[in-house]
């Protein structure tokens, strides 16, 4: 099952999407998706939908829940990824976390005012769906309401340059592309063998597979558990693969025009602009 919400001239509109990728409006069925429909009971309802039993509309991917409360994200978690940014392999979980609006798959990315290094990582997006409180890693993937795609952008400047914990270089607003859609759970039986990719201005820049994490989903799903309780539409981006920016050298950063396309095996594609900042 693929969940979106689609901006319409109506306003945002929640829907379930067909084989070909169709949008149908299911707001007769549930006001929007937000953390009470990705709760078990509420995947369970929409799991007796069929998508022609209701209609068919366009418009673009909006915020892919209405009200994510926290977006968590684990660090260096390719040991890849940790060799090209210079360093060592953490035997523990990074968390850190991004506190700006999540934004839409294909919405605009915005440079912020006085950026010179904002740089991509494509990620696999897991979003809770059942409260999680110290449970075991055997138990994790039953908390999972489903995937998606995210690129975790960063002010590599403002993250490492400037003092302090990572959350001012992660959380410039458009920060947070999150979706298209939301792939429920069962549609993805392992986690741990999807392919990623992000291209900039066509160029391949990152190629991946979630085989290659040092902490699996389930592991840091597992470990999160036991200093926060996860709560349904909470979000965790789970690291990205070699390839951004400032691992190359020269390093290369986002530039005003620039165009940004990232997938994650079966969970849908994004792409961006670069635009720059507007007061």
């Amino acid at each position: 099952m693929k969940l979106a919400r689609i901006r319409t001239a109506d306003g945002v509109r929640p829907a379930l999407l067909d084989a070909n990728g169709g949008a149908h409006d299911i707001s007769s069925v549930v006001p929007d998706i937000s953390a009470t429909t990705v709760s078990p009971d509420g995947m369970a309802r929409l799991h007796k939908l069929s998508p022609d039993d209701y209609p068919l509309i366009e418009g673009e991917f909006a915020p892919i829940l209405d009200d994510v409360r926290r977006m968590f994200c684990i660090g260096l978690n390719y040991s890849d990824h940790a060799a090209e940014a210079g360093m060592p392999i953490p035997d523990q979980p990074i968390l850190f976390m991004k506190v700006c609006p999540v934004s839409g798959a294909n919405d605009p990315v915005i440079l912020p005012k006085g950026s010179e290094k904002t740089d991509w990582e494509v990620e696999l997006g897991v979003i809770i769906g059942t409260r999680a409180h110290h449970i075991s890693e055997a138990a994790a993937l039953d908390h999972v309401a489903g995937y998606c795609v995210i690129n975790d952008l960063s002010e590599r400047a403002f993250q490492t340059e400037m003092g302090g914990q990572w959350v001012k270089g992660k959380s410039c607003d458009s920060f947070a592309p999150v979706g298209p859609w939301l792939v429920s759970a069962d549609e993805v039986p392992d986690p741990q063998s999807l392919d990623l990719y992000l291209d900039v201005n066509g160029t391949r820049r990152q190629t991946g597979n979630t085989a290659k994490m040092i902490f699996g989903v389930a592991e840091i799903i597992s470990y999160l558990s036991r200093f926060v309780t996860l709560m349904p539409g909470d979000i965790i981006s789970t690291g990205t693969p070699p390839g951004v920016g400032m691992g190359m050298k020269p390093q290369q950063f986002l530039r005003v025009g620039d165009v940004v396309e990232l997938g994650v095996e079966g969970l849908g594609i994004q792409r961006q602009k670069v635009e720059a900042y507007r007061p």
